[in-house]
């Protein structure tokens, strides 16, 4: 999950501010963990609070969101989410926005097999985001992870996402100059796994997606999921976005990352 914090740490003050260019301080003091690090704890606590045979993972994965969302009023929840975090009934809206995909990576991480990565993915996004695209960009970015952290060659991860999902039929340098704000998956994940498979490390992966605009925070969550399950985490970057989160994330990602080494 480090990796998904990092790249939403490090993007927080991009987001209404755009950055074309892979040149800037990753961590400064306007940084913050936003929205897409608590989801992407929440769901993390979820797997672990679930059964072995993930039959409760729907319910846990609301119990987590909004026990660990709603003291975070301001973090930055969409309009409808916002609502949903704080509601005594809440049922999914049919949403397609991109905050399917950046609090999946955890999935990524725990499946056993590329199925279960699947299963997992969808359990946890369609309580929220049950649009079809929705699902997609979550599997999408899920799928990519499992393949990453199990061998796969970067060639490989792309034609399964090519061939799957979205057609990867173009080059950051190409969308750099037009690309703007998207909260859609269908208007993030390809440019997110295209920083990916641009990237040439960890780190240069962060710096790719935020170089491209847009919604940097959650373009380079979903990148940053992806680059860690590839390449690995430094220690000082991991290090340095850990200081971002006060005791009650920092504790959910220790268990985590106890639980399942990365």
């Amino acid at each position: 999950m480090i990796g998904a914090i990092i790249g939403d740490i490090v993007g927080s003050r991009f987001e209404w501010h755009n950055h074309r260019s892979k040149e800037f301080e990753l961590f400064t003091p306007k940084c913050v963990a936003t929205d897409d690090s608590i989801m992407t704890l929440a769901i993390g606590e979820a797997l672990m609070c679930s059964r072995s045979d993930w039959s409760d993972l729907g319910a846990q994965a609301v119990r987590c969101m909004q026990a660990i969302g709603r003291p975070y009023p301001n973090c930055g929840y969409g309009g409808r989410f916002h609502r949903w975090i704080y509601s005594d009934h809440p049922h999914p809206y049919r949403s397609y926005g991109n905050g399917a995909a950046m609090r999946v990576s955890a999935c990524g991480f725990v499946a056993g097999s590329l199925e279960e990565a699947k299963v997992l993915s969808k359990t946890v996004t369609k309580v929220t985001h049950n649009h079809p695209e929705g699902v997609k960009g979550a599997e999408a970015t899920t799928v990519a992870i499992y393949m990453a952290r199990n061998g796969s060659s970067m060639a490989e991860i792309r034609e399964v996402i090519d061939r799957a999902y979205y057609p990867m039929n173009f080059t950051l340098d190409g969308i750099r100059p037009t690309y703007r704000f998207n909260e859609t998956c269908q208007g993030t994940v390809p440019q997110a796994l295209m920083a990916f498979f641009e990237s040439t490390g960890f780190e240069d992966a962060i710096r790719n997606a935020i170089s491209v605009g847009g919604d940097s925070d959650t373009l380079a969550a979903i990148t940053g999921g992806v680059a860690q399950a590839y390449y690995g985490v430094p220690g000082d970057l991991h290090d340095q976005a850990v200081s971002y989160l006060d005791p009650s994330l920092f504790d959910i990602l220790q268990r985590f990352e106890t639980r399942y080494p990365q």
